[in-house]
């Protein structure tokens, strides 16, 4: 449902969730050539920093940004500011549940602020941090 500006309020909360797989891993090497080995399996040298290769923060990104296109605010919009913490490691396999809070509207710039918590299936918190939207549609509908 596409919500107006008008029609947001402080503290509104949106979520979504996703398993993410070893083809989204693969797509996603294969879409921005990011050919790192972290996100290989049977490579040498990272094992001291993650036990199995990881899946590109741009992965999650996209959750968090499906959350802004399908539910908060669901409506035509430009990401103005992303600002993301990578904390934890996600693995295919994981489930991510990204949830985005209101934290801040601004009426006279049509701009919303949302709070980012990113958990993996275990409660982990695995990213956090804030987006900045400006919101295209009309207020009063």
């Amino acid at each position: 449902m596409a919500l107006t500006i008008d029609q947001l309020f402080i503290g509104q909360i949106a979520r979504s969730k996703r398993i993410f797989t070893d083809t989204d891993v693969k797509l996603c090497i294969e879409l921005t050539n990011d050919i790192s080995p972290i996100y290989q399996a049977n490579e040498k040298g990272w094992e001291n920093f993650y036990r199995k290769p990881i899946v590109p923060g741009l992965l999650t990104e996209g959750l968090i940004t499906q959350v802004i296109s399908q539910k908060l605010p669901g409506s035509p919009c430009i990401l103005l500011q992303k600002e993301l913490v990578f904390i934890h490691p996600v693995h295919a396999g994981d489930e991510v549940m990204a949830e985005l809070e209101i934290i801040d509207i601004n009426l006279s710039r049509n701009w919303v602020t949302q709070k980012v918590t990113c958990y993996n299936q275990t409660g982990t918190e695995v990213v956090k941090g804030q987006v900045v939207l400006l919101v295209l549609s009309n207020q009063g509908s």
